[in-house]
């Protein structure tokens, strides 16, 4: 599985829209078997989605995301798990142990996650208490 999450200074970068670094790993079972950097330098949420999209992810843990970003990662089958903080090493292994909805991951000032269904697919939010 392809899991890709943006960085800044080592750490998940706060607001994936503006996000230009991405570690994109690829995983089995909870291991990272070849990680690789990615790049994204549009502005445009289109061009963006369009780059994680064709990058194979299908898992993006992120900081803050706008809606309409959101929205059209999720309509073409990416799992976004949002508000989410710390440094890119625990994230990624407290996604990869079951871990990642532990109070410390996520982002100061957030209430909380919860889950919703998506056209059948797991998804993290805690917007408009969904």
């Amino acid at each position: 599985m392809k899991l890709l999450v943006p960085i800044l200074r080592g750490r998940i970068s706060p607001v994936l829209d503006v996000a230009r670094n991405f570690i994109l790993a690829d995983t089995e079972g909870d291991k990272i078997v070849k990680h690789q950097k990615l790049v994204v330098e549009s502005a445009r949420i289109t061009a963006r989605a369009k780059k994680i999209v064709d990058a194979g992810t299908k898992v993006l843990i992120c900081g803050a995301i706008s809606w309409p970003l959101e929205s059209l990662l999720v309509s073409a089958g990416v799992q976004v798990i949002p508000n989410t903080c710390g440094t890119v090493e625990d994230v990624i292994e407290a996604f990869l142990t079951g871990r990642l909805t532990e109070q410390a991951f996520l982002m100061p000032g957030c209430c909380g996650r919860r889950r919703r269904r998506s056209n059948n697919r797991h998804h993290w939010s805690n917007r408009r208490g969904t």
